[in-house]
Formats: C-alpha cells, structure tokens, sequence
C-alpha cells in the first residue's frame, strides 16, 4: 500500500470529523431528512480523495455540503412554514386512547412497532394513553389519561397536607451528594492541585 493514501485516508477521516463537529450532536433517530442526505453525500465524498488524488476538491465539496446544511438548520430555526415543509410536522397516533390507523398507514408504523416503543416508555395500555404522537424524528411522544399519571411528589404532599400530615425541615445534605446538572450549570473552576494528592 502506498503511503500517500494512508495519510490521505487518515487526512480525510480528520477532517471528516471536524467538519461533521459542526453539524453538532445528533443521534441518527434526531436527524432530520436534510441531514441525513448531507451526511450521506459527505461520506461518499470524504473517500474519493484516497481513490481519486484530489484532496482539494473534496475538502471543498464537503465544506460547500455542511455549509449548505448549517444554511437549511439556521434558516428552519428561523422559519417556522420552512420549519415544517422540510422536517415534517408531528402526527396524532392515537387520540382518547383510539388508535389512528389512517395516520398509521400514512406513516407506514405498524401497531405492533408503536406498541413496542410505547412499551419501552413504560405505557402497558393503549387505553392510559390520552394522546400520542409521532415526531419527525420519529420518536413517539404521548400524554397519559389522568388515571394513568404517576403520582408526584407535589401531589403526595398536597394529599398528605389534606390528611393532615406535616413534614420535617428539609435537611442539609452532603455535599458528595451534589445534583447531576448543578455540576454541568455551574462555572468549571480548575482542581486544587494539592487536593489531588
């Protein structure tokens, strides 16, 4: 094998990741129909220089691709009708616990797969669902009936309250025991070196 296309190949795959850096972090269920074409096409494309010898070219092409996306992506964020024509709008499956077959057969979702994603969401019957929908990303979504709701914390204390329940001041907590996003929202300090060792 000759080394020019080992480096080529390795030239490209870098690049191909700080291009595809751009287009940000979305699971291939979250991408929209534009996304998935530019991608597709970026792909192809990323390979032609180790078979072709023009690295210029495509580093060009695949630049033109992903502006051309982060265009659409900016422009649908901006306008919601170009917002709708190109990523779609949701679909109602199922209404008062009724399925909608006419929209099912649009979207071309079988019962049993709606079932098997409402299943993973922890939904046992169609009829605890008050409304589902099927996003453009197609993912479902879904508002249970208000018998089938779990129970919150601030319905329990609001019940108790009425039972005639009080509740003890809340206690200061360790602070090992800090909240998961308390870490992401708050401003990084750098580590104390000497607490370190």
């Amino acid at each position: 094998m000759d080394l020019h296309i080992i480096w080529k190949a390795m030239l490209m795959v870098t690049l191909g990741f700080l291009f595809l850096r751009f287009v940000g972090r979305k699971s291939v269920a979250q991408m929209t129909i534009a996304t998935t074409v530019v991608l597709i096409s970026v792909g192809s494309i990323i390979i032609q220089p180790v078979i072709n010898h023009g690295i210029i070219n495509t580093i060009g092409a695949t630049a033109i691709f992903i502006l051309f996306l982060m265009v659409v992506e900016f422009l649908t964020m901006k306008f919601n009708g170009l917002e709708k024509l190109i990523t779609g709008k949701s679909k109602v499956v199922i209404q008062n616990g009724q399925l909608q077959t006419n929209t099912l057969k649009k979207l071309r979702l079988t019962v049993d797969k709606l079932e098997m994603q409402l299943r993973q969401q922890g939904v046992k019957q169609i009829s605890d669902v008050k409304t589902a929908t099927v996003e453009p990303n197609g993912q479902v979504g879904f508002e249970l009936v208000p018998d089938a709701q779990p129970l919150t914390v601030g319905e329990f204390k609001k019940l108790m309250k009425q039972l005639g329940h009080t509740f003890p001041a809340k206690e200061e907590t360790n602070n090992s025991n800090t909240d998961l996003f308390e870490e992401i929202l708050q401003p990084t300090t750098p580590p104390n070196r000497d607490q370190l060792h």
